[in-house]
């Protein structure tokens, strides 16, 4: 496949002309004209590289790309290491991050439910957070699963399907009934999830004030990880492209226990 044609598909296929973002979305660095094998990871590390030259890749595609808008735009250090190696073995980088979050397939939020079991529910017009400007698909809430009555049971869960300990607020008798989630660093999100009158919100990161938050607003909350909440859109869209454009594909887990 070629990579213009791949990059005009995702393009189309996550919305990406929908959807303002902090960074560039879709081929971030041109490589080879011709794409036959894909690597897909969680973030464009340089570990990460060197695993897609070792199976010989010709594009990579993650979550966490490069060329933040916070970012120093000089191409010194870490980034220029990471940019040269990419460069000399011309291999693409293409990188979806909020277009992944949101996407009602693919993305990580609807991922995360498949792995949890959560039942999905149907977003309303008269949710609260539609006065609040946040983006449609990027704060999911739904049901947890029947094994999943309590604080302390959906944390379990958590742990035992995502192979990470969370983090934990609240009683872990409480009871939960429905849930708020946005994987990855979205723990600022918990004012909106108190609006939903959520029993529980789950995010991947906590911050020292998520703790507070979360007491005074009476939302229990887990911090599940980042990484681990965030491996999944990834690879489900790595998935979809071997399928419909039989391009082979690997994902490629690279632990981090943020």
């Amino acid at each position: 496949m070629s990579r213009d044609d791949l990059s005009e598909y995702l393009f189309d296929y996550l919305g990406v002309a929908k959807i303002k973002d902090y960074c560039p979305n879709g081929l971030q660095v041109e490589g080879k004209p011709q794409i036959k094998k894909i690597i897909t990871g969680v973030t464009a590390s340089l570990a990460l590289i060197e695993r897609a030259i070792g199976e010989k890749a010709d594009a990579i595609l993650v979550h966490h790309g490069w060329f933040w808008k916070s970012d120093d735009s000089r191409v010194v250090g870490q980034l220029h290491d990471r940019l040269k190696l990419l460069m000399s073995h011309d291999i693409n980088l293409f990188a979806y991050h909020l277009p992944l979050d949101v996407h009602p397939q693919l993305g990580n939020n609807a991922q995360l439910a498949n792995m949890m079991g959560w039942t999905v529910a149907k977003p309303s017009k008269r949710s609260p957070l539609a006065t609040l400007g946040v983006m449609d698909g990027l704060i999911w809430e739904g049901k947890p699963a029947a094994s999943q009555k309590t604080l302390g049971q959906l944390a379990r869960s958590l742990a035992s399907r995502l192979g990470r300990d969370p983090l934990v607020v609240g009683d872990q008798n409480q009871p939960i009934k429905r849930i708020a989630w946005c994987t990855g660093g979205a723990q600022n999100y918990i004012k909106e999830a108190s609006l939903m009158k959520v029993d529980a919100y789950i995010s991947g990161e906590i911050s020292e004030s998520t703790f507070h938050a979360a007491n005074e607003m009476g939302v229990a909350y887990i911090a599940a990880g980042h990484h681990a909440t965030e491996r999944y859109g990834i690879q489900a869209l790595g998935q979809h492209l071997q399928k419909t454009f039989r391009i082979k594909h690997q994902f490629i887990d690279l632990p981090n226990p943020v």
